[in-house]
């Protein structure tokens, strides 16, 4: 078992671990509850961490993790208005309209823009 990051907050080491055993990768959350001894030990000491338990997918879920942790930019053209969408949104801004399905076979793709 080896330490893949530690997390500034149990919220998001709890959310990195879950997404990475969805993706097949088993993890567990250490120091989940040191927060509560902060001051007595130093700081650093006392924010989880997000360990894989298989040795060998350590390289694989430090991949993952960057890609969840920098998430590449999305930009759309909304087909109701024609205005161009930035960012995580999943509705134009402009018209309210849906974001348009991605292309079949092309997972992750982005629409044209």
């Amino acid at each position: 078992m080896k330490r893949l990051v530690q997390a500034p907050n149990l919220a998001l080491a709890t959310l990195w671990a879950d997404m990475l055993r969805h993706a097949g990768i088993d993890t567990s959350v250490q120091r989940a509850y040191a927060s509560g001894i902060a001051g007595e030990i130093p700081p650093d000491q006392a924010l989880p961490e997000v360990w894989v338990t298989d040795d060998a997918r350590l390289d694989e879920a430090r991949g993952l993790l960057d890609t969840l942790r920098h998430p590449p930019p999305r930009h759309w053209l909304c087909h109701a208005c024609g205005e161009t969408v930035d960012g995580p949104f999943e509705q134009c801004w402009n018209c309210g309209a849906p974001m348009p399905a991605a292309p079949r076979g092309a997972a992750g793709a982005e629409p044209p823009a």
